[in-house]
């Protein structure tokens, strides 16, 4: 039989739109996996935090955004196949909706940012797990 895996619990914001129907991604910095790919920011839920709190904390440190958690709603998810990923723990990836946030977007950690519109998403490079779920989005 084989063994289930443990997915590394991610989370996605999908912050948008904007006033011209726009939604935020981000451009992973040069250094780090999938370095130029576009993706839906956020990171890895910490030890006792809830996906919500971890993306308000992901999305701060990253860009600045403030995000209200009350008003954030699951959009999707994907995860790798355990077959794809050679002696890396699968990622299992939660996409939230954050229709509300306050504050101006600055590269706090690296990486450049855009406000795309959903034909512009579709044509990005972009990692597997966002790919998949850009594919699914219909604002």
């Amino acid at each position: 039989m084989k063994r289930n895996p443990t997915y590394l619990p991610v989370v996605a914001a999908a912050i948008g739109p904007d006033g011209e129907g726009r939604w935020l991604m981000h451009r992973r910095p040069a250094g780090k996996a999938h370095a130029g790919l576009w993706e839906f920011p956020g990171g890895k839920i910490e030890p006792g935090e809830s996906p919500r709190e971890a993306l308000v904390r992901e999305i701060a440190e990253e860009c600045g955004l403030r995000l209200d958690p009350g008003a954030m709603r699951e959009r999707g998810f994907a995860a790798d196949h355990p077959d794809t990923r050679q002696d890396v723990r699968p990622i299992l990836l939660l996409l939230l909706h954050c229709a509300v946030w306050d504050g101006e977007v600055r590269s706090l950690e690296g990486g450049e940012w855009r406000w795309c519109s959903l034909a512009e998403i579709s044509q990005l490079p972009k990692p597997p797990l966002d790919a998949r779920l850009a594919a699914s989005f219909s604002g």
